[in-house]
């Protein structure tokens, strides 16, 4: 990672981006036009000077050698981390056409690394003391969660008999009603505590708009609705793994309290959904000794990116830790023991009918569950009529694309890698579809990111 002769590609550096404009913004500076006095070290730092609309240039410099994550740093005014000229100095640096030679610091860089490594080691330090002070009244945490669970009760009570009053009197009444009487609905959600039912009341209130066979479409989505009210009524009676995923489907606060895992991650993929008022970032890794899959999710307030970002195809050295639920995949990075590294790791595939039952196998744990992470073998992007879908290479079965995937711009970037040809692809594959988001080329290859 901080030899000279590694660089990241494009596209790695490019999932670092906060968002869009970011993205955009930076591949604009990604040539050597406005940039001077350039360099990089062994250590993994890269600097320059970017000239801006100023009479000075802006000081850019990057860390990319921290086991916690790159760092940056710009004498511009942008507050998103990192900033158009951190990622137009990063692409410069992967290029690897000489423009960003080995060299030694500047002082301004220098002072700033020495000063983030220097507070880097004094939390370090301090970290065993902090966790040493307690963690409060365990009593009164009780004592809360007991208030809060009576307050979710209560509103699952009340959704149940909302859901009963809408199949008494019509699914064609909901299309009446609009969708105020749903807002309204999620609001008693939100003021009994329990945030994953107001979720997913709101999204019955986008259903009669959405086309033909809505009726179908809400008749469903009110039985999966209706299930999960019943699985918190009743949770005293559920086995412990699935009463934790359906407090975790209500929307009740957990920790991840499994065993640390270490392993060598690699980084398949990484994404933001956005509403607006919240920013969700999803990463999915898998482990390359154990073979596991996890998926971390970071958030930032509306208008703001989420703070943690990964390279996507790299390796990283560290350990995760899992949430409790059954057949549930999310995890918390703990500790990172290198930063994250260059690898030729590829997960296992599976064919298409694979992909399908394993995401049938996965219901039975989480009925709720929209898709579960899926690499699939020996496929080839073919379209279907007015759709899209990813075929296995021998022809018996295929998997239809997303309407989202459909529509982005990184369908035709799995397209054009294939070539007609077979490719590896890592995605999520649910009851709508499958959702493309990073290809690797038939043998050897870069990771090719399609989110």
């Amino acid at each position: 990672m901080t030899q000279q002769g590694v660089r990241w590609t494009a596209d790695q550096v490019l999932a670092l981006a906060p968002d869009a404009a970011s993205r955009k913004a930076g591949s604009k500076l990604g040539a050597a036009g406005p940039w001077s006095e350039a360099g990089s070290s062994d250590e993994g730092t890269v600097w320059g000077l970017c000239k801006g609309s100023g009479s000075k240039p802006y000081q850019t410099v990057v860390d990319i050698a921290d086991a916690s994550g790159p760092a940056y740093k710009c004498s511009c005014p942008s507050r998103k981390f990192p900033c158009k000229h951190a990622l137009g100095l990063l692409l410069l640096w992967a290029g690897g056409d000489g423009v960003v030679p080995p060299g030694r610091a500047p002082d301004w860089a220098e002072q700033w690394l020495a000063g983030r490594r220097r507070r880097t080691e004094e939390k370090r330090a301090a970290r065993p003391s902090a966790s040493a002070s307690g963690s409060g009244d365990p009593e009164a945490a009780r004592r809360r969660a007991e208030r809060r669970a009576e307050r979710v009760t209560a509103g699952a009570s009340e959704l149940e008999q909302r859901l009963a009053d809408l199949l008494r009197g019509g699914l064609a009444g909901a299309e009446q009603t609009g969708y105020g009487l749903w807002e309204e609905t999620a609001a008693r959600m939100v003021d009994a505590q329990a945030p994953g039912l107001a979720s997913r009341v709101r999204e019955l209130g986008a259903i009669p708009a959405s086309g033909p066979g809505w009726p179908v479409r809400l008749l469903e989505e009110c039985a999966l609705l209706h299930l999960l009210d019943q699985g918190w009524l009743r949770r005293a009676r559920l086995p412990e793994e699935l009463a934790a995923t359906v407090r975790s489907r209500t929307g009740l606060p957990a920790s991840a309290d499994g065993p640390p895992a270490r392993d060598r991650w690699l980084i398949l993929a990484q994404y933001d959904l956005v509403d607006p008022k919240l920013t969700t970032r999803r990463i999915w890794l898998h482990g390359a000794d154990s073979e596991r899959t996890a998926l971390l999710l970071s958030y930032g307030a509306a208008g703001r990116a989420p703070e943690l970002a990964l390279p996507v195809g790299l390796v990283l050295d560290a350990e995760v830790s899992a949430y409790p639920g059954a057949g549930q995949l999310r995890a918390a990075l703990g500790e990172r023991f290198a930063p994250p590294a260059p690898a030729v790791i590829r997960p296992p595939g599976v064919t298409t009918a694979q992909a399908a039952a394993r995401y049938g196998d996965a219901l039975r744990d989480d009925p709720w569950l929209e898709s579960v992470p899926v690499t699939l073998d020996h496929v080839i992007p073919t379209p279907d009529g007015d759709s899209w879908q990813l075929a296995d290479a021998g022809g018996a079965t295929a998997l239809p694309l997303t309407p989202s995937a459909r529509s982005r711009p990184g369908l035709w970037r799995l397209v054009a890698l294939s070539g007609g040809a077979p490719v590896k692809v890592f995605g999520e594959c649910g009851h709508r579809g499958f959702n493309p988001l990073t290809a690797w080329p038939e043998g050897t290859g870069e990771a090719v990111t399609l989110c």
